[in-house]
């Protein structure tokens, strides 16, 4: 191999396989080393919904920047299959390679090149060490030393016994072996270097928000792709003073984390569309009982099953309107990765502030994306209450759970939450009720109700921020919503380069809006939304809220991410 200059900063790698190859695993030992060089990350997969087969694939981007988006031209092709062969050779950067798992009949293209990963893995004992044959010669081609892939398959492989251990290194050694003789021109300074950044994925980032926050108990029914929020909490279980529990349906699983919430315990359920579709009833209850409820809303395509392991931003109007009559109600959509870590907790500290429920709305592509981060993760005072907890004073008086305030918030006590032997009456009941909690159904207490629980909204909007907008002097605004933040943002930036006229507009949080404060930011601008669904939700929203109409809309609903390329090329033809 002939070291060359880097003549770009950054690489992509995508590796493809069916299910059960062990791409993820691939990517996951790239990801090490990298990191431990100092260099930045992100990763995503795209996978079917199948145990066994089919076709997936686990892009990694590496740079010697901060990399926050993916990129659908890969300079690296491992095709584990002939399936990731036939369907991305052609989407190779120029100067990219190819890298096959098996003799294909394409021995005159130079730059593909056949490394039999199966065979070679069979003579080290067992097909299982493919990965790492593969995962060292990719290393090796990106200009990387064995040593460095060996201190991480040490850690890696330490406590699977010393045979394991040894036949990896074995495997790692053959796979550099293999990849010092391919020619490639980009080439990173893998030297070991101390620094404070951590590598993240986003469900990772929503478990931790929520433990930051206080929550201690996680009831769950299992629903990709929110299940890996719950999975990143049970890591964390043996450490923490946290429950989590696995229902046996969606409905129980929000009902009882409104129980848990009103007897005091901080909870957070996550799921999907569909789950989020039963638990409606429970977040009715919480909107009339007025307890603190969050739930995680990892979107994936819909109706019904729809595609369950793909990608969508479908969900948001009904999240607004989810279940049936009124009341107010928090919704939030991150953008990255420390955004989610970092609105969770806020979602968590709202929710209990004004005594209403808040929804979290992620996807799949934000769920499973994994990226360096070079921010830290702070706790924050989150974890403070709102709780009442002077009985004392309702021992000469009716406690009112629902009081009516000026705020629309009553004071809220514990059930038996006294320590000085005097408990005061709580009561809860998903009727329409009294102050005191009593059903009743005479006509100005229903009145009065329905205005006290609207009387939090105009704080609750002073508790939202404003939509980030780049560029504010521009013509043309890309505008849209959580996950897609980083790759509207990338278009934007590439297109201004080309003189294109275009600013950018991201919202992460969405409901309650300031009308009137984002009516005068939004005014006399032309807005092109970007949004992964079929019927423009924000861009309806933001019609119907403020007057003010897009122009047109870049819109995806395939299952598939909203890549900068995907957006470059619609906002050209929109622009022109």
């Amino acid at each position: 191999m002939v070291n060359k200059m880097p003549e770009k900063n950054n690489i992509t790698i995508l590796i493809g396989g069916a299910a059960g190859q062990g791409i993820q695993t691939i990517g996951s030992l790239l990801a090490r080393v990298c990191h431990n060089a100092g260099l930045f990350i992100f990763s995503t997969d795209e996978f079917e919904s199948r145990i066994r087969g089919g076709h997936n694939t686990h892009l990694l981007r590496i740079s010697n920047q901060p990399v926050v988006t993916p990129c659908l031209t890969p300079d690296i092709l491992v095709a584990i299959d002939d399936k990731t062969y036939e369907f991305h050779k052609d989407d190779l950067a120029p100067e990219g390679i190819i890298l096959v798992n098996k003799p294909l009949e394409i021995s005159e293209l130079s730059h593909v090149y056949n490394m039999p990963l199966e065979e070679y893995a069979i003579k080290l004992g067992e097909i299982i060490y493919s990965n790492t044959i593969a995962a060292g010669a990719v290393l090796a081609v990106l200009g990387a030393e064995y040593k460095d892939f060996q201190l991480v398959l040490e850690k890696e492989f330490k406590n699977k016994g010393k045979k394991i251990l040894n036949q990896n290194l074995k495997a790692g050694k053959l796979g550099f072996d293999i990849g010092r003789s391919i020619d490639f021109p980009n080439f990173f300074d893998f030297t070991k270097v101390d620094h404070g950044n951590i590598v993240m994925s986003g469900a990772k980032a929503a478990a931790l928000g929520a433990l930051a926050a206080d929550c201690r108990f996680f009831p769950f029914y299992p629903m990709s792709p929110g299940t890996p929020v719950v999975t990143n909490v049970v890591n964390n279980s043996k450490d923490l003073p946290v429950v989590v529990e696995q229902a046996e349906d969606e409905i129980a699983a929000v009902t009882m984390a409104v129980g848990a919430s009103f007897a005091g315990i901080r909870s957070l359920v996550a799921t999907s569309g569909g789950g989020f579709c039963l638990m409606t009833e429970g977040l009715g209850f919480a909107g009339i009982t007025e307890t603190p409820l969050v739930i995680i809303n990892a979107q994936r395509p819909g109706p019904a099953t729809g595609l369950a392991t793909r990608t969508a931003q479908a969900d948001l109007l009904f999240t607004i309107n989810a279940s049936h009559d009124e009341f107010p109600r928090f919704v939030f959509a991150p953008g990255g990765i420390l955004e989610t870590f970092n609105i969770v907790k806020k979602a968590v500290y709202l929710s209990e502030k004004y005594q209403v429920p808040s929804i979290v709305l992620m996807d799949h592509f934000l769920i499973d994306s994994t990226m360096t981060e070079q921010k830290s993760f702070e706790v924050g005072n989150e974890y403070n209450g709102f709780l009442n907890s002077d009985t004392k004073l309702y021992q000469n008086e009716k406690y009112q759970r629902y009081k009516l305030t000026e705020t629309g918030i009553s004071p809220r006590i514990l059930p038996c939450g006294s320590h000085d032997g005097f408990n005061a009456l709580v009561r809860s009941t998903g009727n329409e009720h009294t102050e005191e909690g009593l059903s009743f159904e005479g006509l100005d207490n229903r009145n009065n109700m329905v205005k006290k629980r609207f009387k939090k909204s105009p704080m609750m909007e002073q508790e939202m921020g404003m939509p980030y907008i780049a560029h504010e002097q521009s013509k043309f605004f890309l505008t849209g919503w959580g996950s897609s933040k980083y790759s509207i943002m990338e278009a934007c930036r590439r297109l201004k380069k080309r003189r294109f006229d275009v600013g950018c507009i991201i919202f992460e949080h969405i409901w309650p809006m300031d009308v009137s404060k984002l009516t005068r930011q939004l005014e006399n601008k032309e807005l092109i939304m970007v949004e992964g669904n079929a019927t423009c939700q924000l861009g309806s929203l933001i019609c119907q809220q403020t007057g003010i109409k897009y122009i047109a809309s870049i819109l995806k609903y395939d299952g598939r991410l909203i890549s900068p390329e995907y957006i470059i090329k619609n906002a050209e033809n929109i622009i022109g």
